[in-house]
């Protein structure tokens, strides 16, 4: 019978460790991800500050797209519409490939008249949007929106399709380019 005793209060002894282990080891791993999500939001905090802001929540969107397409006419340029905003980490990282890569900035320099569209808190830019069908609800940010030099709408880009590791892939990029530069 004290065996029996010993043997049941020993797989209790067990079973009572076992739960305080797991239950320790499950606290230590909320603990890990939690530090883990903070360093990456201090991180991206951190670049996002770094990085150039191109979005004017100010701006009258509708003006200066209808100006745009006015020099798109004279310049035989088709125009891109970068729709995001400052808060967004991906659209200021678009931004800045673009410009700190020579063969892109190339590309759209003699091909693109390009405009942040901006949609954030203090300027949704709702009627413009609309105009569009919206893309952003369905891509996210940033999302493209490329014009003929009339204005048309020609092509919606998915921005995520254009993404490599923590940025954007050259190639995918410059394809991305290529194929909305006006026709001659």
């Amino acid at each position: 019978m004290r065996k029996v005793k010993r043997l049941v209060l020993g797989v209790g002894v067990l079973l009572l460790g076992s739960t305080i282990f797991k239950a320790q080891t499950t606290d230590t791993a909320k603990a890990a991800i939690s530090q883990d999500a903070a360093a990456k939001k201090k991180a991206a905090d951190e670049e996002k500050a770094r990085l150039k802001k191109p979005y004017d929540p100010k701006a009258d969107a509708a003006k200066d797209i209808k100006a745009l397409m006015e020099i798109a006419k004279k310049e035989n340029k088709n125009i891109i519409l970068q729709a995001g905003g400052n808060w967004c980490i991906w659209c200021l990282r678009f931004n800045d490939f673009v410009e700190k890569t020579p063969e892109l900035k190339s590309i759209v320099d003699d091909n693109y008249l390009y405009y942040h569209l901006n949609y954030s808190p203090d300027n949704k830019n709702e009627k413009v949007f609309a105009a569009y069908g919206n893309p952003g609800d369905k891509y996210g940010y940033p999302v493209f929106i490329v014009l003929d030099k009339n204005g048309k709408m020609i092509h919606v880009q998915d921005s995520s399709v254009l993404e490599a590791d923590k940025g954007y892939g050259l190639e995918k990029v410059k394809e991305f380019f290529n194929s909305w530069k006006p026709k001659s």
